[in-house]
């Protein structure tokens, strides 16, 4: 008693596969992009901007 192997099983969904893949990728790089990187990036972008102000007042103080 053997089973039959599966065969064109990706063939057959290939498209389905392909858009599901792409959709499901595009979603979690915009996720990713505006939900971490862009506030990473903000909070990075304050922290020097504040160090840099706080440089200039000392160097203005001297």
């Amino acid at each position: 008693m053997t089973i039959a192997p599966i065969t064109g099983k990706l063939r057959k969904r290939f498209w389905l596969d392909v858009g599901t893949a792409l959709g499901l990728g595009l979603t979690g790089g915009y996720s990713y992009w505006y939900g971490v990187h862009l506030k990473a990036l903000e909070r990075q972008e304050n922290f020097y901007l504040k160090l840099e102000q706080e440089r200039a007042k000392a160097q203005e103080s001297s």
